[in-house]
């Protein structure tokens, strides 16, 4: 694995945070690489239906 330096949003680490301590995940690295792979599994998915209908896809994980 490769480590990697992020800055992400002071309530969204607090969410991540809790997600740890219920025990949804075992540590913070492990919540970041869930959401990762989903975000990559649904780009997959989305080109696959964009190939089909040609259209823009949508990215649901983005936050403006």
């Amino acid at each position: 694995m490769e480590r990697v330096t992020l800055r992400i949003p002071k309530q969204q680490i607090e969410e991540v945070e809790q997600m740890v301590e219920t025990g949804e995940y075992p540590n913070r690295s492990e919540a970041i690489r869930s959401a990762v792979r989903e975000m990559l599994a649904e780009q997959d998915g989305s080109e696959r239906a964009s190939e089909k209908s040609k259209g823009k896809r949508k990215r649901t994980w983005a936050r403006a």
